[in-house]
């Protein structure tokens, strides 16, 4: 039932709220990314959605606009020289991920769920089909979400098979109190800026959050 039915009204009743408001600090950011380099504010990307559906993700730009596209962070050569000075705080601090509201808004993304993987970032989406939770579905037919069990549990440091294995436990486990617990766990790890790896993922050298 509260996968069903509930989570997405209670999803979209928090993206409603959280985008009224936060809606200054939105324009603060939209400012300060104009006033730092040229290009447009919004960055969008193919990311793999419900039942492995591509959408265009929404994040705030936190890289120079000569960056090359559709490359991952961890391919490209030095990637700390392609991030502005803004992009740098936004990245730190998770705020880069805000403009998702809208896409939870869509239903395209929930608020806690398995992070969506890069269009290309095929290795993971195999290995999330090995799990499965909640009424048999396995991890990839859930709604992505804008945080998620496997983000506190180590971000950027994970590898593929234990951020897979991280997104399983999320989708057998998942609940209003499990949500909730992940919700409160998400603000404590961006307030310790855990898990935040430029250029890579866990050993593998995988990076989820591609910008």
């Amino acid at each position: 039932m509260y996968a069903r039915f509930v989570k997405r009204g209670i999803d979209f009743c928090l993206a409603l709220a959280g985008l009224i408001i936060l809606s200054p600090l939105f324009l603060g950011i939209m400012l300060a990314i104009r006033l730092d380099s040229p290009g447009p504010v919004f960055f969008r990307q193919r990311r793999a959605g419900r039942d492995k559906a591509l959408f265009q993700i929404l994040k705030f730009r936190t890289m120079r606009i000569d960056t090359p596209g559709d490359v991952p962070t961890h391919l490209l050569k030095d990637p700390a020289r392609h991030i502005t000075r803004v992009g740098r705080f936004l990245r730190k601090t998770s705020l880069d991920e805000l403009p998702q509201i809208w896409n939870i808004l869509l239903g395209e993304m929930a608020v806690i769920g398995p992070r969506p993987a890069l269009w290309n970032q095929t290795d993971l989406v195999k290995e999330r089909d090995k799990h499965r939770g909640v009424g048999g579905l396995t991890v990839n037919q859930l709604r992505p979400g804008l945080t998620g069990w496997a983000q506190i549990n180590g971000r950027d440091e994970l590898e593929i098979p234990l951020k897979a294995q991280l997104d399983g436990e999320y989708a057998r486990r998942m609940s209003f109190s499990f949500d909730v617990r992940c919700f409160f766990g998400t603000l404590l790890s961006i307030f310790r800026h855990e898990g935040v790896v430029e250029g890579g993922t866990g050993a593998m050298g995988i990076k989820e959050e591609l910008k």
